[in-house]
């Protein structure tokens, strides 16, 4: 009684942890799969039926008609969601998340020094956050450069 088996027995911090990544995975999830949808639903009921037209399949004229069509429409959104996950994460923090603001948190208390400590935190979300924009921006670029026609 009152011993427990530390192989079975979980902390509260695992909880919390698998608790949050649960919650931020299907918010996630559940926006990007709007904006995906959102974007398909953009392209005119036209070009649906222009490839139906030509016999091509579902996934075929969904590839090559539909999805072209539709990316413009969804990288931006996408990019969007991308930051308000990392944004959302630290917003984890009042369940028992730690993460940069924690690690930051501990840094203040430590040293003393809470305006030094604020400012690397800022200039790290800022430059997270760039670096996320930065890459959604190559990857559309990428994209929509690959999806043009090519003139011979």
């Amino acid at each position: 009684v009152g011993i427990r088996d530390s192989s079975t027995s979980r902390g509260r911090g695992d909880v919390y942890k698998r608790q949050v990544l649960s919650g931020l995975t299907v918010f996630t999830g559940a926006s990007i799969a709007e904006v995906v949808r959102g974007g398909i639903l953009s392209v005119h009921r036209g070009q649906w039926e222009a490839y139906r037209s030509l016999g091509l399949g579902e996934g075929l004229g969904m590839r090559r008609v539909v999805l072209p069509q539709a990316l413009p429409a969804i990288l931006p959104a996408l990019t969007s969601q991308y930051l308000n996950l990392a944004k959302n994460s630290t917003l984890a923090i009042a369940v028992g998340y730690a993460d940069l603001y924690a690690v930051s948190d501990t840094s203040i208390t430590q040293t003393g020094r809470a305006i030094e400590g604020f400012l690397l935190l800022l200039i790290s979300f800022l430059l997270f956050n760039l670096l996320i924009s930065g890459g959604m921006t190559l990857i559309s670029r990428a994209l929509l450069g690959w999806m043009k026609p090519r003139s011979r």
